[in-house]
């Protein structure tokens, strides 16, 4: 039988090439306001469709927690999808979006795939397996490599590479406030791909998401600690939820962000 980890990367592939089908046509494609104001098209509802036929076909008695259609079935097994993780910059013609598939299994996430379509990239991580990067071409696969975190800096704040999600434009003013104690001692960087694949990678050592649900972070939570690194939200909490989250390259990285976020006052302790 297919392991998880094949049928998590082909379900994201699946949903990569209809992305890209409406993503070759923008100027058609409709847009809508859902009720807490964030943006949907016609795209993110044929990318989660053809993610779940994926993965009915091959785990019906599994559950499915999507963006769009919410969550089908039951049990201790679910498999977390964001079709188009960045709708705005899927609409804008930036090419920085995701296609992101994880699944949980006992509350814990256990693999996670993260798709960026338009650049032709993948990881992926499963739990105690590492986690990895390769390029996608029309022939598949390739070039295989496994990543880490930047091990070797120094467990310091300042001069830390910092990633911030969303991008600055998207940023509202409390999420301005929230991350400006951080970034008075780090450097903050700009990201070509979402920060926290950057972090996994080592060419990043922190990476704030200001605001983000369940399937914003499952997939992305793991590839980060499967490289190296550490992940939670801003309450300490381990596991993907609702809120705000913070990836990093090291425990000790991670803990001297997370009281400067939750205190600033602690600013003194970290430097």
């Amino acid at each position: 039988m297919e392991s998880d980890l094949l049928l998590a990367r082909r379900a994201a592939l699946a949903g990569a090439v209809i992305g890209l089908r409406y993503f070759a046509a923008l100027a058609q494609l409709p847009r809508q306001l859902k009720p807490d104001g964030s943006l949907v098209t016609e795209a993110d509802r044929a990318v989660e469709a053809a993610i779940r036929k994926v993965l009915a076909d091959a785990r019906p008695d599994d559950a499915v927690l999507g963006e769009e259609a919410g969550q089908t079935g039951g049990g201790s097994r679910r498999w977390i999808v964001d079709p188009i993780d960045g709708t705005a910059l899927f609409v804008a013609g930036d090419n920085r979006w995701l296609v992101l598939v994880a699944l949980e299994e006992a509350g814990e996430v256990v693999v996670g795939v993260a798709v960026v379509p338009a650049q032709g990239r993948i990881w992926w991580a499963q739990r105690g397996g590492g986690a990895f990067e390769t390029d996608i071409s029309g022939m598949g696969l390739t070039r295989e490599r496994r990543i880490t975190v930047a091990r070797h800096h120094p467990d310091i704040l300042p001069g830390s590479r910092l990633g911030v999600i969303p991008t600055e434009e998207e940023l509202s003013q409390p999420e301005r406030e929230l991350i400006a104690p951080l970034r008075a001692v780090t450097s903050t960087k700009p990201w070509g791909t979402h920060a926290a694949l950057l972090v996994a990678c080592g060419q990043m050592d922190l990476a704030v998401q200001t605001r983000g649900q369940v399937w914003d972070y499952a997939a992305t939570s793991i590839i980060v600690e499967e490289a190296g690194g550490c992940f939670s939200g801003l309450d300490g909490h381990p596991q993907p939820m609702p809120g705000p989250a913070l990836f990093a390259r090291s425990a000790a990285t991670h803990t001297a962000a997370l009281h400067i976020l939750t205190d600033p006052d602690r600013l003194t302790t970290t430097t």
